[in-house]
């Protein structure tokens, strides 16, 4: 009988190892396997589980920007007919610069970087990053007033006299755990924001040839965008 045993163990994968009954060799599942190799399955499940909540999390991640990003450009498209969306501009300081949107509005022209978040959000106007908190994960990620005043520098050096502005839009459940600065907004205050903003006396009569100049000046094809990927990679 003995002999018989070794003989089918010998045969038997790791993964799929049964346990004997004492009484005739009956299976009884894993709970005769041995230690080691019980906890070497249950191992395994739970990375097949902890794979399983990331690859989740990342889905999720990626269909909440890109409905934010539909949402933040239909708001954009329902306040001016004026506006650009994800284009490449000639750095201002060398190099390519990419803008997430721009629209023009009666006094100038808004440079907007959108986020995509859910949870709380905070950091302060000059700190160099900011942090976000969801229910899964903690991650810091750079000032976006920051980041996007690069941007907005880009725009000006292709506009020189028209007034260029700065602003952020969050889209997604976010909260803010404190006051943030007046250009960093959420995307379902944009249509008060647009209305209520000023920039000031403006000296420029053709508005049609200022945003003629930027619509020349705004690069989207394949080739621009290979290369700013490559300027990325390089970064």
């Amino acid at each position: 009988m003995l002999k018989m045993v070794r003989t089918i163990l010998s045969g038997t994968p790791l993964m799929a190892l049964p346990a004997f009954a004492a009484d005739g060799g009956f299976q009884t599942g894993i709970t005769g396997v041995g230690p080691a190799k019980f906890i070497f399955t249950l191992a395994a499940a739970i990375l097949l589980t902890l794979i399983f909540r990331s690859s989740a999390n990342r889905l999720s991640r990626f269909l909440t920007a890109k409905i934010g990003r539909m949402r933040l450009r239909a708001a954009l498209e329902k306040s001016s007919t004026d506006v650009l969306h994800d284009f490449i501009l000639p750095g201002a300081y060398g190099g390519l610069t990419k803008i997430d949107h721009a629209i023009l509005t009666a006094g100038g022209i808004i440079c907007i970087q959108s986020k995509h978040y859910k949870g709380v959000v905070f950091g302060g106007e000059d700190e160099a990053q900011w942090t976000n908190i969801d229910s899964v994960n903690r991650r810091r990620f750079l000032n976006p007033l920051i980041q996007n005043e690069g941007r907005t520098r880009t725009l000006r050096k292709v506009v020189p006299d028209v007034p260029v502005a700065n602003l952020v839009i969050f889209t997604g459940s976010v909260e803010f755990t404190n006051p943030l600065p007046k250009n960093v907004i959420h995307v379902s205050q944009l249509e008060s924001y647009i209305a209520k903003f000023v920039f000031g006396p403006s000296k420029i009569n053709d508005w049609h040839t200022v945003w003629m100049t930027v619509k020349a000046a705004a690069m989207t094809d394949e080739d621009t965008r290979k290369d700013f990927q490559a300027q990325l990679g390089f970064s």
